[in-house]
């Protein structure tokens, strides 16, 4: 019979050919048989179930056993023996190894015969030896899950005295190490399912022996404490917490929170791990635990470790809210972990960010669930808020979005936060830790600051920050000739793409440096901002001259003369041209000479001559305002100057003065009426605060940028010792002197000239007056002749000096701030936004007509604060404000980008506003930057596996997006929120594992 069966099974015939032959033998096989055909049968059938080829020749193996186990159970049992049964656990059975699945799988289901044999007491002796062993092997999930099938239907199989013990430490260790293979959902609840057989093992021994309760949580602990692991333990380790009654839990607790063994890295390593077990859908009571031993901690006053771990993990708790499988216990651990953390709002703040976005997503999933979560999440919310106010920007947009939902009173929440405060936090706490972040959720990089290097950081930002400036320097492809231009290409691309929270900009400092700046020194940022301009602006008619003469064999006349006659990038951006004219007060000739400048130096009006007035907002067609002192006419490095009679106030600095000529600009300022309604040059309101001008000498006094520019413009009398050699007249005249405006800039930079040299007390002193800044400026623009550079042209005519205006309009984009009192000293940092013209919501190319909404405008674009690493989220208020906060903190450089609006083009450099989009890098540029993301993602990853052996003043909290990827790996690459449902079967995997 068994060779009819091999034949059988080795024939070609068709399947169902094949079964109803296998049929005809099995049936056959209940009638009585003798010895010698039992044993062909039961050695074939063996056979055939470990090695067979074929699904069906396995079943027809598993039924044949059957057969004999029920009919000729004699011959089964002889067969079935002690020792087959143990070749088979330590040799395995032809090609399968002794640790294959089937070889637990045919031992079960040959024991089902045998059960209630003499010889069953020895193969139970047998099996609770070789079980043992096999987990001590830590042997695959599958074979774990025949192990506990086993020992389900056959406890008398499970080991005994102290091996017992150790059967459930090895088992527990096995779980540790059990990771889903599978990304489909259908494979993960597999996984889980087999995860559950297993620690089900764990419970049903635990309630025959309670006493292995303790021992084996101790091995659990000894798991996820253990810092120098290279992989984490497997979340699968809560299935195994959850069966631990919780009326032990006090007084485990307590003894752990007081061990003397337990170290705090280890302590901080174990809670990590436990709070990434929320994300395990079929654990019950894992977040009674966590938030029991993060009390018990507190009640020890262990809050270092508190505090790192709530900034290691908030983030991801909360991220948990998105998936109804887990939501309870995720909403349950981030209420206490943001209740308790009361002495800081940084655990708050973390997620405030994604508030919106959560909110959304559980408003959208209409489901109780969610409803309840949303009720309680608000409800931590105005808790937070109570507790930590003063942020409104950050909170205006998150009580928008949870309006409408229920909102406790004050008793409710000082009763919740008094509840949940760590025991005497605010004199027992731990020193603040300082903490190497990810990225800014600002998606903003940062620059590390190399030693009073943050005047170099504050201008970086601003260029960056220059849309239009940073994608032409982005696209640039001809670096042979522009060294410096394709470093700051390098930076830009950093500052774009890589995935650092701050990056160093040491290389470009090396090559930027102005040679007379003492290293490690604070030094001027508009000096530092002259000389880069003018680096960068020479460089490239460096390279446009080279270019020519390369290409003078090979290109038309007509291409030659293109490549000279194109201006440098720098002249395209940040260029524009004034015209000074003098006129003679006897024969009223006008000389003219028109310039070039890349910024404008406004020095602040004389106030402390009793005689002098602050200049009108109104400045009349052609009747000046009252003279300040002479400007600079022909361009040599110094500072506009006042009249002797105003000593204390003459701008003398040369930290304010750069090689470039000190820019001048004409504005014929609109009537106040017609200002206001525009939010023009005095912003429509003032903003400003009156503030001390320490170290000035001077009384309290509160300025607008239009009193600057006025005071700027002001017609000057030359008379006496100053007189005017007129050409015309051939002698020393009285003249007038006017600068205006011909060419605007694409972008106008302005410098307050606030460091002065006071002659009585012999040292320099900074102007800390307040000026208020307008969103929007309005400048008009003289329509004149072009004129070649540096030409002086004589007109002898009785015309005026004043010429037909344009308005052209620019809008406020950067405002770099110095926090001290002196250029040589304090801080620098800057506050910005981008500015393009773009659907509306960025500058409007719509016209004037949208003037008037300048605060909408400002709530559309989004400001930010760049403090050399830090960089986050800020509002127009900050930046007007900041003076009234802290009166060592002024507005010192400013940006403003021309908006574009039809006929204005024609008074502004043609280097005017693009549309466009992200600039496409070079392939070495793009290399270089995903080798260092990836460079930077293995720094990530030690530091991870690092941190756990101290409490690291590096600790690194979370990216928001990471753990919907890889909840095992902090660094794993980020995934977004929008896309996440709530228990949708595409982010299943992610949320188990």
């Amino acid at each position: 019979m068994d060779k009819i069966l091999e034949a059988v099974m080795q024939s070609s015939y068709p399947m169902y050919v094949k079964q109803s032959l296998a049929r005809r033998v099995i049936e056959a096989s209940k009638q009585p048989i003798d010895t010698e055909q039992c044993w062909s049968m039961l050695e074939l059938s063996t056979k055939l179930f470990f090695l067979g080829d074929s699904r069906f020749a396995r079943e027809t193996a598993r039924e044949v056993l059957e057969v004999y186990g029920r009919y000729h159970p004699e011959e089964f049992e002889e067969f079935f023996n002690v020792r087959f049964i143990l070749s088979l656990l330590q040799e395995g059975y032809g090609s399968l190894g002794k640790r294959h699945a089937y070889i637990l799988e045919y031992i079960h289901l040959g024991l089902q015969f045998v059960a209630d044999k003499p010889s069953t007491e020895e193969i139970f002796r047998l099996l609770r030896v070789e079980v043992l062993r096999i987990v001590c092997e830590r042997p695959s999930l599958k074979v774990c899950v025949r192990v506990s099938k086993i020992l389900t239907s056959y406890p008398q199989c499970i080991p005994e005295g102290n091996h017992q013990l150790l059967f459930c430490q090895q088992l527990i260790r096995c779980i540790g190490q059990f990771h889903c293979q599978s990304e489909g959902e259908e494979g993960i609840i597999q996984f889980l399912d087999q995860v559950n057989r297993v620690s089900t093992l764990l419970q049903n021994i635990w309630k025959l022996q309670t006493s292995l309760i303790l021992p084996s949580l101790k091995e659990l602990f000894a798991i996820i404490s253990l810092t120098d692991e290279t992989e984490s333990p497997s979340n699968a380790l809560a299935s195994v917490v959850q069966y631990i009654p919780l009326q032990l839990m006090e007084g485990i607790v307590r003894n752990l929170a007081n061990a003397d063994s337990v170290t705090d890295a280890q302590m901080m390593t174990s809670i990590n791990r436990m709070i990434d077990w929320v994300s395990w859908p079929l654990g019950k009571n894992i977040d009674k635990w966590i938030i029991a031993l993060l009390k018990g901690l507190a009640a020890v006053k262990k809050f270092s470790i508190l505090t790192e771990v709530s900034l290691a993990k908030i983030q991801k708790v909360f991220s948990k809210l998105l998936y109804p499988v887990v939501r309870e216990a995720a909403l349950s651990v981030l209420r206490y972990m943001l209740l308790s953390f009361q002495h800081s709002p940084e655990a708050f703040h973390l997620i405030v960010p994604h508030v919106l976005q959560m909110v959304a997503c559980l408003s959208n999933e209409n489901t109780n669930s969610a409803a309840s979560c949303l009720e309680q999440f608000a409800e931590l919310v105005h808790c937070m808020v109570f507790r930590f106010s003063g942020y409104p920007d950050l909170y205006e947009p998150v009580m928008e979005a949870i309006k409408k939902l229920p909102v406790p009173n004050e008793d409710r929440i000082k009763q919740l936060l008094g509840q949940n405060a760590w025991t005497s936090q605010k004199n027992e706490l731990a020193p603040y830790y300082p903490r190497l972040v990810s990225k800014s959720d600002t998606g903003k990089i940062g620059l590390i600051n190399l030693g009073n290097t943050c005047y170099m950081n504050s201008i970086l930002q601003a260029l960056f920050m220059a849309s239009d400036f940073r994608h032409s320097v982005l696209c640039l492809r001809d670096s042979n000739n522009q060294p410096l231009m394709m470093k700051l290409q390098h930076l830009f691309a950093f500052l774009e793409h890589s995935q650092r929270p701050a990056i160093s900009p040491e290389s470009f400092l090396a090559s930027s440096w102005p040679p007379w700046f003492t290293p490690g020194v604070q030094q001027d940022c508009s000096e530092y901002l002259k000389y880069l301009l003018d680096r960068l602006h020479e460089e490239e008619k460096t390279g446009k001259r080279i270019s020519q003469t390369l290409a003078q064999t090979s290109c038309s006349f007509q291409v030659k003369k293109t490549i000279l006659g194109n201006r440098t990038l720098v002249e395209q951006m940040f260029g524009g041209r004034i015209v000074t004219k003098i006129r003679c007060l006897k024969c009223h000739s006008i000389s003219a000479r028109e310039e070039a400048f890349t910024d404008l130096s406004l020095a602040f009006p004389p106030r402390d001559d009793p005689t002098t007035k602050f200049p009108k907002t109104t400045v009349p067609p052609s009747g000046p305002l009252k003279d300040t002192g002479p400007k600079n006419l022909e361009g040599q490095d110094q500072q506009s100057t006042s009249s002797p009679h105003h000593g204390t106030w003459k701008q003398t600095s040369e930290k304010n003065q750069g090689k470039a000529t000190p820019v001048e600009m004409s504005d014929k300022v609109p009537s106040r009426d017609k200002d206001e309604n525009n939010c023009s040059l005095d912003g429509g309101q003032d903003l400003s605060a009156s503030s001390s001008s320490e170290g000035t000498g001077s009384k309290k006094c509160s300025l607008t940028l239009s009193d600057l520019i006025n005071h700027f413009l002001c017609p000057e009398m030359l008379t006496e010792d100053n007189k005017y050699r007129c050409e015309t007249c051939a002698s020393l005249q009285d003249a007038e002197k006017v600068v205006e405006l011909s060419t605007g800039p694409q972008y106008l930079i302005l410098t307050l000239l606030r460091f002065s040299f006071d002659l009585k007390a012999m040292r320099r002193r900074k102007i800390l007056d307040n000026v208020s800044i307008p969103l929007m400026l309005k400048l008009p623009v003289q329509i004149t002749p072009h004129r070649s550079e540096n030409a002086c042209i004589e007109s002898s005519g009785r015309s005026t000096l004043a010429n037909p205006r344009q308005s052209a309009t620019y809008d406020l984009c950067t405002v770099i701030v110095h926090s001290g009192l002196s250029s040589e000293s304090g801080h620098y940092y800057c506050y910005s936004r981008d500015c393009m013209d773009k659907d509306g919501h960025k500058p409007s190319s719509t016209g004037v007509k949208k003037f008037a909404s300048d605060k909408h405008l400002d709530m559309e674009i989004q400001w930010y604060l760049f403090n050399d690493t830090r960089v986050s989220f800020s509002s127009f208020e900050s930046v007007s404000n900041v003076t009234s906060f802290f009166p060592k903190d002024t507005a010192y450089v400013l940006f403003y980008r021309h908006r574009t609006h039809g006929q204005a083009d024609s008074v502004i450099d043609s280097g005017s506003s693009k549309s466009h989009g992200d600039a496409a890098l070079s392939k070495e540029l793009m290399e270089a930057i995903s080798k260092d993301n990836i460079k930077y993602l293995q720094e990530q990853e030690k530091e991870a596996r690092n941190r756990a052996a101290y409490i690291s003043p590096l600790l690194k909290s979370p990216l928001w997006w990471q753990d919907f990827d890889k909840d095992s790996d902090d660094d794993a690459s980020a995934g977004g929120l929008g896309s996440a449902t709530g228990g949708a079967s595409g982010s299943f995997h992610g949320l188990v594992f």
